[in-house]
């Protein structure tokens, strides 16, 4: 249950983005639910590996080079789902920035840590 909670906070983040950047759209909420599942699964299965992979650039940037890789984590999905659009690399930085402090604070709010 506690899945699919985190499932819909983070589609509602998703929708709640094109009111913060005109750069970022999202359709519909069925797309916001897509593109959250895809996110979820990129960050669980790709994300691990690409950090691994750029372990020496995340060191000597003390870890900022993590921020690009959710960047381009974020831009790729919104290549892959239809009806989710990112205008370009510079708004999926502030748009993935954006994404994670929302969703966070949702789930703060929503979530009990029991």
């Amino acid at each position: 249950m506690r899945l699919l909670i985190t499932w819909l906070i983070n589609a509602l983040a998703l929708l709640a983005l094109p009111y913060l950047m005109h750069s970022v759209t999202v359709s519909d909420f069925p797309t916001a639910l897509v593109a959250a599942l895809f996110l979820g699964l990129v960050n669980t299965l790709i994300r691990p590996v690409l950090v691994l992979l750029t372990l020496p650039v995340t060191l000597v940037t003390m870890g900022l080079f993590i921020l690009v890789i959710n960047a381009i984590l974020f831009y790729a999905v919104a290549h892959v789902v239809e009806g989710f659009h990112v205008a370009s690399f510079g708004s999926a930085f502030v748009a993935a920035i954006l994404y994670s402090i929302i969703s966070w604070a949702l789930s703060t709010l929503i979530l009990k840590n029991d």
